[in-house]
């Protein structure tokens, strides 16, 4: 990580993809609903996405798997719409899976996760912010090492990565580089140097703006506007990271 902090984007189209790619992002989340925390893109979507990157950037498509907004504990029929949409990812070119779960008592579905695993085969598998929902977030995300997950995305158990700032150094320190640990929730570009230097192996962020193109949406169809990928802070993101990164590995001299 010390010469290099990767940025992830969550975006939800195919323009934001093609964003990501122009500014150097390591990777991109899809997924739609941010606004309720992201759920399931379709076919179409994760299709149209693995042809905008694949040329380019192998490995640079990540697919959220989550079936409804709320809470992470599922039931079974929850559970296989989950596989099954891991199968479809994987089965239309996706790089990688995020997918998540917790028990009915509140700690990390660790088998619901290797399930999930199993199901993705050779796809990399993130754990999303799931573990910040767990009743012990620094456990849950010890409990992932062995586990062939390849990262977990956390802001440290707080509502954003500024709160959880001490348990993110916390979480690194446990987890000694056995699974990718990315900071996620809330996150600035002014953040970066902070997040950097409690030893974070990546950052996530969603840069949304909001975009008013499309006309009206009429009686039934939403608010007009509808959100997409600022370039801008894009570029921030990963400038900001490119420098916190060479701060650190100067640090290091």
């Amino acid at each position: 990580m010390a010469g290099f902090l990767p940025v992830e984007i969550a975006v939800q189209d195919v323009a934001g993809v093609r964003v990501a790619l122009e500014a150097g992002a390591a990777r991109v989340e899809l997924c739609q609903a941010l606004g309720v925390g992201g759920l399931t893109p379709s076919a179409g979507l994760i299709e149209s996405a693995v042809e905008a990157a694949a040329a380019s950037a192998p490995g640079f498509v990540h697919v959220l798997v989550r079936p409804r907004g709320g809470g992470f504990v599922y039931d079974a029929e929850e559970l296989d719409a989950i596989a099954r949409d891991i199968r479809l990812a994987r089965t239309l070119g996706a790089d990688g899976v995020v997918v998540g779960a917790l028990t009915d008592a509140g700690s990390l579905d660790v088998d619901a996760i290797a399930g999930f695993r199993d199901v993705a085969e050779h796809l990399d598998v993130t754990v999303h912010r799931v573990v910040d929902a767990a009743a012990d977030p620094v456990g849950s995300v010890v409990a992932l090492v062995g586990t062939g997950v390849r990262r977990v995305l956390t802001s440290g158990g707080e509502p954003d990565c500024r709160a959880g700032l001490g348990t993110l150094a916390r979480m690194a320190e446990e987890l000694a580089g056995a699974v990718e640990l990315m900071a996620g929730g809330g996150v600035r570009v002014d953040d970066l140097p902070a997040l950097a230097a409690a030893g974070v192996d990546a950052v996530h962020l969603s840069a949304r703006s909001t975009a008013t193109r499309g006309g009206q949406s009429g009686p039934g169809g939403g608010d007009a506007g509808f959100e997409m990928t600022d370039a801008a802070t894009v570029h921030a993101a990963v400038e900001a990271a490119r420098a916190a990164a060479r701060r650190n590995r100067d640090a290091d001299r």
